[in-house]
């Protein structure tokens, strides 16, 4: 049996290094998946590939280290959150709901995804709504015999506390994750966090 773990980083570079560590300790890239705003990092690396169009098409290099699993980052459009940068089975999935359905069998994509993966109607709302805000989601296939194991590695990388910050969310009105809302834009000082992160 295997078990669905998923957290969200506010620093990308820290969700690509729980991911090498993953690998690392025997984790197939195939089991794990990473999403990412394109907005957060385009000012920064353009990816011209489309996950949607050229599945498997590499922009890893500039964007994760280019090894693994972050060798296969590619851009796939999604309801809500517009392109989105991501490599893996949800990204995968995500690809096939955009090229293989309707407009309107597709709203809420990647929350539909997550929901499928097993997580709840509240978390899927949260992870995707920090993807639309910015933050890189990281989602984790696991035997259910290594999820301690697994859960301890991606702690080391300083993961958001999804309760935490769905409490923040609702303070400003959130009531759950919109579709049909503007994709979320990146404020001058989160750009400069950005910036920093990615000239380390």
């Amino acid at each position: 049996m295997t078990t669905t773990i998923s957290h969200i980083f506010d620093s990308h570079r820290r969700a690509c290094a729980a991911v090498t560590a993953l690998e690392q300790a025997g984790v197939p890239a195939h089991d794990i998946s990473i999403a990412v705003s394109k907005g957060t990092v385009a000012p920064y690396h353009e990816p011209d590939h489309d996950v949607g169009t050229a599945a498997g098409a590499s922009v890893g290099a500039t964007l994760g280290g280019g090894t693994g699993l972050l060798a296969a980052l590619g851009v796939v459009a999604i309801p809500g959150l517009g392109p989105v940068i991501a490599a893996g089975w949800v990204a995968a999935m995500a690809a096939g709901a955009v090229t293989g359905a309707t407009a309107g069998a597709i709203v809420g994509g990647l929350v539909d995804v997550l929901r499928q993966a097993g997580e709840s109607e509240e978390d899927a709302h949260v992870y995707t709504e920090a993807v639309r805000r910015g933050s890189t989601l990281l989602v984790l296939r696991i035997d259910d015999t290594r999820v301690d194991e697994a859960r301890a590695i991606i702690a080391r990388f300083d993961p958001v506390d999804a309760v935490s910050r769905s409490r923040e969310y609702r303070a400003q009105g959130w009531n759950g994750f919109d579709a049909q809302a503007a994709p979320y834009r990146l404020t001058p000082a989160e750009m400069d966090r950005i910036r920093a992160e990615t000239r380390d």
